[in-house]
């Protein structure tokens, strides 16, 4: 037997966008103020999937350089070398330090690529109103917001290798353009994370097995 799913949007309960607060608004009607930090509520997030969306592209057209640019630029007497993310995995496996190149390649290209196209399909399918799975969408969705961060570690190599390799003045190291690229492509995709409202998968589902 099929009965209408209970949901906080069916018994009029709206959640805090900011804080995270169940609450009723004061007569009943979809908008209003959170009495614990007074921001606006809303039913679902204002053009989540707009703002998603061109977060997500601009994150796209940044992979681009990210990974094609030198992230670390080092310069001695005896000359100078620069490195992308993926020339640096291969110096690092080549040297006998694989388990460090396997985490940069994995958490620097596999992670946020991974995240793009993670997106993109959440994006999709909740445009098309997909009843498909949705437990294991949401699922997907928490795990890409969790993991992203995560892709930041070739940055912290750089930012570490910046601080430490000062050899009196004849070696330096610096972040080059890469990293910037790079840097905004985690930072834009955080973004696009925080911008999806996970709610929008379950729209379309209006009965459940009970």
């Amino acid at each position: 037997m099929n009965k209408p799913a209970v949901t906080a949007a069916s018994l009029g309960l709206l959640s805090c966008h900011d804080c995270g607060l169940l609450s009723k608004p004061v007569g009943g009607h979809l908008a209003g103020v959170c009495p614990r930090c007074g921001a606006h509520l809303h039913l679902r997030k204002v053009n989540s999937l707009t703002r998603t969306w061109a977060l997500l592209i601009t994150a796209a057209i940044l992979y681009i350089p990210a990974n094609l640019l030198p992230v670390m630029e080092a310069g001695s007497m005896f000359g100078s070398q620069k490195d992308t993310i993926l020339s640096g995995v291969i110096y690092l496996w080549n040297s006998g330090s694989a388990p460090i190149a396997l985490l940069i390649f994995f958490a620097s290209i596999l992670v946020p690529l991974a995240k793009l196209f993670a997106l993109a399909y959440l994006l999709i399918s909740v445009q098309r109103r997909s009843l498909l799975m949705p437990l294991q969408r949401t699922k997907l969705y928490r795990m890409a917001e969790f993991v992203g961060r995560w892709s930041m570690v070739d940055i912290y190599v750089v930012a570490l290798l910046v601080t430490l390799v000062q050899f009196g003045g004849l070696a330096t190291i610096r972040p080059a353009a890469g990293a910037i690229a790079f840097g905004g492509v985690v930072v834009v995709t955080m973004l696009a994370a925080m911008s999806f409202d996970p709610r929008l998968i379950w729209d379309p589902v209006k009965y459940k097995k009970g």
